[in-house]
């Protein structure tokens, strides 16, 4: 029972996290997209809760200007914004221990410089019954396929799980973003076994 009562504290300590920056984020007229993980996760709930996966911290697409206000925003929270690798990060006291509770990353910017696309421009957001701000899926699996890392695919794995990924979505994709959704489809059913 002790997994479980951790798991549920977690949750909570996670739409705790996102109830205060997304309210303090709103009050400061800061325009913003809850992108990464905790984004997914709210999107694949949204259909089948049973599929949710849970993630470490909360992240947000905001404009760079936007970022000494971010700053200012969270401080009253307990937040501060600091920079590991290569990442503007929000860190904060959990669990009695400093961590990195969430990443910052910019609209129209590449994340990396390597990558080949920039985090998405603004588009209309889906709406939490919350209230926040969630980056559109559309969005998200273009910035899921530009990264490509392994907690990446398995965003992916779960938003295709339940048809958040859908034929339109697919065939907007440029032709390489197009081609790594295919392989993480194709590593996902070699992995079950279907192969």
């Amino acid at each position: 029972m002790g997994s479980f009562s951790m798991l549920d504290k977690h949750e909570q300590w996670l739409l705790d996290l996102a109830r205060r920056v997304c309210g303090a984020l709103s009050d400061t007229g800061i325009d913003y997209r809850m992108v990464g993980g905790m984004a997914v996760f709210f999107h694949v709930d949204m259909l089948d809760p049973i599929a949710a996966r849970l993630t470490p911290g909360v992240d947000f697409a905001i404009e760079r200007v936007d970022l000494p206000v971010v700053a200012q925003a969270v401080r009253p929270l307990g937040l501060e914004l600091g920079y590991d690798r290569g990442l503007n990060v929000l860190a904060g006291t959990v669990y009695d221990r400093v961590r990195t509770v969430g990443h910052l990353v910019f609209v129209r910017e590449k994340i990396r410089s390597g990558y080949c696309e920039a985090v998405p421009d603004f588009s209309q957001p889906t709406v939490t019954p919350e209230g926040f701000l969630l980056a559109s899926v559309t969005d998200l699996v273009r910035m899921k396929l530009t990264s490509n890392r392994i907690i990446d695919k398995v965003h992916l794995i779960d938003m295709d799980g339940v048809g958040l990924i859908t034929p339109e979505i697919e065939n907007a994709l440029p032709e390489a973003l197009r081609q790594r959704l295919q392989q993480v489809r194709d590593e996902e059913r070699q992995s079950a076994g279907a192969e």
